[in-house]
């Protein structure tokens, strides 16, 4: 059985203070790319909405996620409310927009991660955590204490500080990022943050460098690693072949990469004709065909019959 490093951080006292370490980075806060600079440990709130406490909107064992996750028990999702990127074409933004949740200290953020574990599911993966990382440490060390021993998932929109993500170093086993858009046109668009590209490609080199290529057990289940999720869309505005091409060129050619299918258009995407459609069969191959192109294989999307 694979064993976390969280484990030996937490023994060490690492994990303490790299918590304490993020708790006042909420002073005047920077943790993401926007650079709000509000006193959330005041509870003044940014672009997230999120002040001293983290947000909990939901925690269940999710089969639903890239197959390597799911395994036979599932993966252990913990959804968090809001988010610091905000899409207009969100598919869940009853979640991220609407804010829908309870707030939560930090025992009580442990107590679902223990639940997961004894509930069978593989790891504890949290959806959306941009925004509430120091939260997430300092529940770790109580959840440590009350018998986690599951990798951790950081499943998140792409949009990310590498100040922030070194904190993470040897705590978190699998990285689970979007990369959305390539050119920054669309990103202002569509999430109102030109510089996201550009984040994108310094966090997803950042990911990698902490945990390298995707590692699978011989359960066929990822003990460590990075996955990365691409969402194709309409009219090919997210720059898949790009995407790609970065991916195999400057990250590996054994990413482990997840071509998505599922866009439909939901939140405001109606309002802009350019997305207020679903992709067609032929948008999807021909992004199957640019991965495969770029040198990519280990395509979990290219099971479903494409």
């Amino acid at each position: 059985m694979h064993d976390p490093s969280y484990l030996k951080l937490h023994q060490d006292g690492t994990l303490r203070r790299r918590a304490e370490e993020a708790v006042q980075r909420l002073e005047s806060c920077r943790l993401c790319p926007r650079g709000c600079g509000v006193h959330r440990l005041e509870d003044e709130t940014g672009e997230c909405r999120t002040g001293r406490r983290a947000r909990l909107a939901s925690f269940n064992p999710h089969f639903g996620e890239e197959r390597p996750l799911v395994g036979r028990g599932g993966s252990g999702t913990i959804f968090f409310s809001s988010c610091n990127l905000l899409c207009s074409f969100c598919q869940n933004y009853d979640i991220s927009h609407l804010n829908r949740g309870s707030d939560v200290d930090a025992r009580r953020l442990a107590a679902p991660m223990v639940r997961l574990q004894e509930m069978g599911c593989h790891n504890i993966n949290f959806v959306t955590p941009t925004h509430v990382v120091p939260q997430i440490l300092e529940a770790l060390a109580y959840a440590v204490d009350m018998g986690l021993r599951l990798p951790l998932v950081y499943n998140c929109g792409g949009y990310e500080k590498v100040e922030t993500l070194k904190l993470l170093d040897g705590i978190i086993d699998i990285y689970m990022p979007d990369f959305k858009f390539w050119d920054a046109h669309w990103a202002t668009a569509f999430c109102r943050a030109p510089d996201y590209p550009e984040r994108a490609r310094e966090a997803l080199r950042e990911m990698h460098r902490q945990v390298g290529i995707l590692q699978i057990d011989r359960g066929g289940v990822a003990v460590r690693g990075l996955l990365v999720r691409h969402l194709v869309m309409p009219e090919n505005v997210a720059g898949t072949r790009q995407i790609m091409r970065f991916l195999a060129e400057e990250i590996s050619r054994e990413t482990y990469v997840n071509v998505m299918s599922q866009y439909h258009p939901l939140y405001r995407a109606d309002e802009d004709p350019r997305i207020n459609r679903r992709i067609t069969r032929r948008e999807y191959i021909q992004a199957l065909a640019w991965a495969r192109e770029a040198g990519l294989r280990r395509l979990d999307g290219a099971v479903r019959g494409t």
